[in-house]
């Protein structure tokens, strides 16, 4: 018997994702998925886009002309940054203290590079003595550090880093999939040359579509790159085409999701990107107060090397993470996330972003938390 298309109806649950991302999603960007579809060269689609262009740049903290979104996921971006500036032979030197930054190591080696890494303790962050003895003495062609770890909650903010770089003419790289939307990224007054994202976090939109961000000095040196990226679907040039007149066919758009970042882009420039960012600090600051009367313990020691929207501590003595997980996932629908790598089974990593950075939010998963223990 044909199964009818009735039967192939979905009904998702409702969850709370309080996680480090996906986080949840703006009610305007989910109002937006459901518009009609438009061509990809519609004067009505390339508009958005332009207005897109427009509301990244508010965000990033740049006047950077090559900004645009790249189609797939964060790491689509972070691949992007690394295949396009990153040359075979070239020495890469990443600074490293957490997963994501191992995860720029692999790419960077899969691109030919001789990968040099400055490591430190998860969730510890760079000093400009560190950044400065690394870059001097190893001497890297390109430097990538991780803005927002979402492995272990610690925010570095970079000026550190890019001081050092470009005292020793390394190109920056930085990672701020995580800071960007929730906490400053200031791309221009830190000094960062190439900055990549995500629509799923701090910009409360699906995954899908990832910001980039190129200074001028970077793009000139991607413009006399010697020989063309491995890939293809990634080269930064061809994608930039299209997000230019007279707007070359270089992949299929997918309008939904061009809808969904216009809107999560609208609703920070509405709130105030500063309120925004008041907001997220003020609801992690809460849940950190909350989480120590609990017993639970901060990945990150210094306070101010903590990520506003992402908490990530160790429970108290002989509770076990995944029981709490699951507790919570039963009871509440709550959704958070257990450690990455070598963090794994030893802490939870709480989100507070977007709708749920607020008072009531916090006290909720705080009151669930409590109960689950």
């Amino acid at each position: 018997m044909p199964i009818s298309v009735e039967t192939k109806r979905i009904a998702p649950p409702k969850r709370l994702i309080y996680g480090p991302g996906p986080a949840m999603v703006d009610p305007r960007a989910y109002e937006a998925m459901s518009q009609p579809i438009v061509g990809l060269r519609d004067p009505y689609f390339l508009s958005l886009l332009s207005e897109i262009q427009s509301g990244l740049r508010m965000v990033m903290g740049t006047d950077n002309k090559k900004t645009f979104v790249v189609p797939g996921s964060g790491s689509a971006a972070m691949e992007a940054a690394v295949a396009n500036f990153v040359l075979p032979g070239s020495k890469f030197g990443v600074f490293a203290a957490g997963h994501f930054a191992d995860r720029l190591s692999i790419m960077g080696r899969r691109q030919g590079a001789t990968v040099v890494r400055l490591e430190r303790p998860w969730g510890e962050v760079f000093s400009s003595e560190e950044a400065e003895s690394f870059i001097a003495g190893e001497k890297p062609d390109v430097v990538a550090f991780v803005q927002a770890e979402t492995s272990t909650g610690a925010y570095q903010t970079g000026k550190n880093i890019t001081a050092a770089a470009k005292k020793h003419g390394a190109l920056v790289i930085a990672d701020c999939v995580t800071s960007v939307g929730a906490m400053p990224v200031e791309l221009d007054a830190v000094g960062i040359d190439v900055a990549y994202s995500c629509g799923q976090k701090g910009l409360s939109c699906p995954s899908g579509l990832s910001p980039i961000s190129i200074s001028d000095a970077a793009w000139d040196k991607l413009a006399a790159r010697p020989s063309e990226p491995y890939t293809w679907y990634l080269d930064l040039r061809l994608l930039a085409n299209y997000y230019e007149p007279p707007h070359a066919y270089h992949h299929t758009p997918s309008p939904p999701l061009v809808y969904a970042m216009h809107q999560g882009l609208a609703v920070i420039e509405e709130e105030g990107l500063r309120n925004r960012w008041e907001r997220h600090r003020r609801s992690g600051q809460r849940l950190v107060e909350g989480l120590q009367k609990l017993g639970f313990q901060h990945l990150v020691k210094n306070s101010e090397d903590r990520l506003w929207h992402i908490t990530v501590v160790a429970p108290p003595a002989g509770v076990d993470e995944a029981k709490v997980r699951e507790a919570l996932m039963a009871k509440y629908g709550i959704e958070v996330a257990g450690g990455l790598g070598q963090l794994a089974g030893k802490i939870l990593r709480i989100g507070t972003m977007g709708p749920l950075a607020s008072d009531d939010s916090v006290d909720f998963i705080l009151e669930a938390m409590a109960a689950s223990l």
